[in-house]
């Protein structure tokens, strides 16, 4: 029976607007439980990395590298410009597997990354985590993670995470207040 009452809609409404209108592939909130979930398995969701999104990230982050925020100095790298934040692009698989697969109710264990290539304002970024391996005696799953960017890997890693082990509800606003 699944659990009900995670409600996952942020209250601001000009934010969710902002978020919503540079991400691609959103699907509504799942859950997958361990018992549903097989070797093989993929999920994904894309975002268009912006300016504001460099800017948040850095705040959150206190990440200030001009590297991030400075095109003159930025040039002067060996990237030849800005790039976003590789925690930024790596974060959105934290996205897909808190929301997609295995979904609501995950605890998320550990995470390799590799950065492969920079990511620019811009680009449009595809986070994607596919079942690799599970645990049946600890109940993990161990999750292949990769970002792509036109097709090209951009980060790519594995993640260990505890799904959960009954389905979980997302309870939209709307249904919320009608049952109030």
């Amino acid at each position: 029976m699944p659990r009900r009452g995670l409600d996952p809609a942020p209250r601001s409404g000009a934010l969710c607007a902002a978020i919503r209108s540079t991400a691609t592939g959103v699907p509504m909130p799942s859950c997958v439980p361990f018992d549903q979930l097989e070797p093989g398995q993929t999920a994904s969701l894309g975002k268009t990395i912006t300016e504001a999104d460099i800017l948040l990230f850095s705040a959150v982050s206190m990440d200030t590298n001009p590297v991030h925020l400075n095109q003159e100095l930025a040039d002067e790298t060996l990237f030849k410009g800005r790039v976003a934040h590789g925690m930024l692009c790596g974060s959105l698989i934290s996205a897909v597997l808190g929301t997609v697969l295995p979904g609501l109710g995950t605890i998320y264990l550990t995470q390799s990354m590799r950065f492969r290539a920079p990511v620019r304002i811009g680009d449009t970024v595809t986070a994607e985590v596919e079942v690799a391996s599970l645990d049946h005696e600890k109940k993990r799953a161990t999750m292949r993670t990769r970002c792509f960017v036109r097709g090209k890997v951009v980060i790519e890693g594995e993640a260990v995470v505890i799904p959960p082990t009954e389905a979980v509800v997302a309870v939209a606003q709307n249904e919320k207040r009608a049952a109030e």
